[in-house]
């Protein structure tokens, strides 16, 4: 029989005092414990409703949150004292349940009310719950209580994503922090300790207590510290919202899709609002939150600051910001000579402004697009700049976030490993400096980076060719296969000449845009990592 670990029972104690009266949260399994939450969320749209007068919307929200209440208590009592063998594995399990079988029950009102097939409400919900956002109805075809259900299902998965992030995937140095993980434990093991002498744990710019814990006890905890946060910031931006002009469920939508990168839109965009360019400026400034982990990482609003300015991901979006719409700007005067375009100061401000909002709106594959997009392209003279749209969304946000795609620290890494390469050329025999976290970036973190590249690479040729496969042509293929692997949901209609409608699509189409989308949220490192035969033993 193996030692009895005479630390772990006194940590738990410790964890069971701190959390007081939700202990009994540490006994329900986190899937029951999700669709729990997602009950108590089907109050949103069925109070939204009932204040519209909308006594059926309300009456379907309202039956079928008792359904599915009832069958989360049934099997959370059944499972209650169930004890995990690895909770590693069970965490990472629960996440590819997440965003396949839930759906399903978030679908179940949603299909009641819009009728049709029920795999068209199924690919709704994950399209919602993976932060994606493409519609399979046009906006007019909803009501305002759908739009407002969709929206928060995609505010749900958002934060559930940013929980799981730092909770689950981080301690497995999965999600982008494999890239980081060499130089963090190179630091924390000089020394950086806590009160009670146990060394303490940093994610990524996250101090955790230097105190032993199961996975849920992480979560718990990780979730009382980001929850507040996220509902601070959407309650923010939503009064920003209506403060610029815009209607208050308009308004809520977009906050809740801008904090969740999710895009969700009842109207089809901001381009569509009443905001104007002062909802946009709102919009700018709470995209900050989807590039770096860093603004809401650190405790002390000093060392925020200082971290913010030196932090890569920061420094790689603004690059972006500033160098694409310029850019996009001076192509103008020198590849777009014979556009019919004017030349005045107003224009050109339209233009430049309508460029640094999308190109970071898609970085974060939010996806939203100016109300100043159609000058843009007008004043550069590309009609179509899809490309640019796809690589942006592509790139993805940081890690930590909400954001899809590659994400920013992994191409940083690529790119610091690539300059390291070329002074070398120059001169075999210097040193790198930077310091060990910057070397170990360029070195095993540049190494995971690019085997993480090839895996998102061969993983676009699958889901291309698999779409490929079911009738539609090339263009949409690698559209859509885009879509779903960046998450990014609105491509679907700016990176075309005609909008993709994901509903005229046949339902093979459907079916694989569902298990790409899934792939896209969890990152195919960690669904390898199910693979991994030394993942499963006891």
């Amino acid at each position: 029989m193996a030692p009895r670990d005479p630390v772990r029972p006194a940590a738990r104690r410790a964890v069971r005092r701190g959390t007081g009266g939700a202990f009994w949260l540490r006994r329900v399994p986190l899937f029951v414990l999700l669709i729990i939450v997602s009950v108590a969320a089907m109050g949103v749209p069925m109070s939204h409703a009932a204040a519209l007068r909308d006594w059926e919307t309300a009456r379907t929200f309202l039956h079928a949150g008792i359904l599915i209440g009832l069958l989360s208590a049934f099997v959370g009592l059944a499972t209650a004292r169930t004890r995990s063998q690895s909770d590693a594995r069970d965490q990472l399990i629960t996440l590819v349940a997440t965003f396949t079988a839930l759906p399903a029950l978030l679908a179940l009102p949603f299909h009641q009310l819009v009728g049709g097939p029920f795999l068209a409400s199924y690919v709704e919900m994950v399209s919602s719950l993976t932060t994606t956002g493409v519609s399979l109805w046009l906006p007019h075809e909803l009501s305002p209580s759908l739009h407002l259900w969709r929206a928060t299902v995609g505010w749900m998965g958002g934060l559930f994503v940013w929980i799981a992030a730092v909770a689950i995937l981080a301690p497995m140095n999965l999600g982008g922090f494999e890239v980081i993980a060499t130089a963090e434990q190179e630091r924390t093991s000089r020394g950086r300790w806590s009160n009670s002498g146990a060394p303490r744990q940093t994610v990524s710019g996250l101090v955790l207590p230097g105190r032993v814990e199961d996975s849920m006890d992480r979560l718990l905890r990780i979730a009382a510290r980001l929850l507040p946060i996220y509902v601070v910031l959407t309650g923010v931006l939503w009064m920003g919202l209506t403060i610029a002009g815009e209607t208050p469920l308009i308004a809520l939508c977009h906050a809740m899709a801008t904090l969740s990168t999710s895009g969700i839109s009842p109207v089809g965009g901001v381009q569509w609002g009443t905001g104007g360019r002062v909802a946009e400026m709102v919009l700018f400034v709470f995209f900050i939150f989807a590039i770096t982990r860093f603004s809401f990482a650190l405790e002390d609003a000093r060392a925020r600051a200082r971290h913010m300015f030196h932090d890569p991901e920061a420094r790689m979006g603004l690059l972006c910001v500033l160098v694409l719409p310029t850019l996009l700007f001076l192509r103008h005067f020198f590849g777009a000579g014979g556009a019919d375009s004017e030349t005045d100061l107003v224009n050109a401000l339209r233009a430049f402004w309508g460029g640094a909002f999308t190109v970071l709106s898609f970085l974060t594959t939010t996806g939203f697009e100016s109300t100043d997009w159609v000058a843009v392209r007008n004043w550069s003279g590309l009609q179509t700049p899809g490309l640019i749209l796809m690589g942006l969304a592509l790139v993805g946000g940081g890690v930590a976030t909400t954001a899809g795609g590659v994400k920013l620290l992994r191409v940083y890494a690529l790119y610091k490993h690539g300059v390291r390469e070329m002074e070398r050329l120059v001169h075999p025999s210097s040193v790198g400096g930077a310091g060990r976290q910057g070397r170990g970036i360029r070195r095993e973190g540049a190494l995971v980076a690019w085997v993480f590249f090839m895996l998102f690479a061969l993983s676009l040729a699958a889901v291309g060719l698999a779409l490929a496969a079911t009738g539609i042509g090339f263009e949409q293929a690698l559209i859509l296969a885009v879509t779903a692997l960046a998450t990014c949901g609105p491509l679907t209609v700016a990176a075309s000449d005609t909008p993709i409608l994901l509903g005229s699509l046949p339902p093979a189409t459907q079916v694989i845009m569902a298990l790409a989308m899934v792939l896209g949220r969890l990152e195919t490192l960690a669904l390898l990592a199910l693979l991994n035969p030394g993942f499963w033993r006891r």
